[in-house]
């Protein structure tokens, strides 16, 4: 942490508008669309998955319930019961089994009176479920997880919100970092971006892999942002850091923090698409998890803080994304209506 000297006001910070080309943020953003997903789609959060009712989500106009199974495990599969169609979301689950509330209609996780379960992960974070009708790729047995900081050194939060956009809206947000200082100075100042990113310094800052992760190395992926910026505790007060962005499959972002306070940490946003409104128009949740790291001794008190952490990592996301959102809506607006300049 440090004082910032020389505070410029808002109005007079540098612009960004021609460094932030058009091109490099659509080029970007079809590199991304590029790499593979192998079909899987975030759900959620872990820890938003319990014992006594699925999690429900909606994936590209399919209803998607998952649940925990006798032992605890992930269990997913369609959210329309096949006897007579009622949404499986609004039903309890009793000793691991999903019991529909109209019928009756026991489901175990295996495959029954039509139902079949659907390819589930979990990374200790997020859940994911693999759609290959819906995404069309060559299935991958595992998603593309970014490589996180150790779950026992980190604190982590999972923020979900949802916009009336597409996908590609809200990764093509997060491919440009040079908004960040004007469209959201309460919590940024003094960003520049220095340079597209190499695999080898993209991978600065450590972090262990998790299981199914990935650092996402691989033909044309291993290109990205570099953004020296800081960001605004309170007054002049600021956290100076150098921050990589890239986007290891079509519908996440990565920011990882490789140099300064909390090196290591990681921003992850995921885009889900969930289907259209009564008035045709994609809606899309974004899920963006959090996982602070430290090196600081202080550090092991706030794990100890994590539960009244938690809710505060999640309004502050929240917070980004309120601008973030509109951002993204007004770049879909504009262009189904032929209309977006870039």
């Amino acid at each position: 942490m440090s004082v910032r000297r020389n505070a410029v006001d808002w109005e007079r910070q540098r612009p960004t508008w021609r460094e932030a080309r058009p091109a490099v943020i659509a080029d970007a953003l079809k590199r991304a669309q590029t790499r593979p997903s192998g079909n899987w789609y975030v759900v959620g959060a872990t820890r938003d998955v319990r014992d006594d009712r699925p999690l429900g989500r909606t994936i590209a106009g399919q209803e998607v319930v998952v649940w925990r199974g006798a032992t605890g495990e992930l269990v997913a599969g369609p959210g329309v019961c096949p006897h007579l169609g009622a949404p499986l979301r609004d039903s309890p689950v009793s000793c691991g089994t999903l019991v529909c509330h109209w019928h009756g209609l026991g489901l175990r996780g295996t495959a029954f009176a039509g139902w079949e379960p659907l390819p589930v992960h979990d990374d200790g974070l997020l859940v994911w479920v693999r759609l290959d009708d819906v995404g069309g790729e060559p299935p991958l047995a595992a998603p593309v997880v970014p490589v996180r900081p150790a779950p026992a050194g980190a604190v982590s939060a999972v923020y979900v919100g949802v916009g009336t956009c597409e996908p590609e809206d809200v990764v093509a947000n997060r491919l440009d970092p040079w908004h960040g200082a004007w469209f959201h100075p309460y919590s940024f100042v003094d960003l520049t971006v220095v340079s597209p990113v190499t695999a080898k310094r993209r991978d600065e800052g450590g972090g262990n892999r998790e299981p199914g992760a990935s650092d996402g190395a691989g033909p044309g992926d291993e290109d990205g942002f570099t953004v020296d910026v800081s960001f605004k505790v309170a007054g002049r007060l600021v956290v100076p850091v150098r921050a990589v962005f890239t986007a290891p499959e079509p519908r996440t972002v990565l920011m990882r923090i490789t140099r300064g306070e909390g090196a290591g940490s990681v921003v992850e946003t995921h885009a889900t698409p969930l289907g259209t409104d009564e008035h045709g128009r994609p809606r899309t949740a974004v899920v963006e998890a959090v996982v602070a790291a430290s090196d600081r001794p202080g550090f092991a008190v706030a794990r100890r803080m994590t539960p009244l952490l938690r809710p505060l990592m999640r309004a502050a996301a929240g917070r980004l994304w309120r601008d973030d959102l509109a951002y993204a809506e007004r770049r879909w607006l504009l262009r189904s209506t032929g209309r977006f300049p870039g």
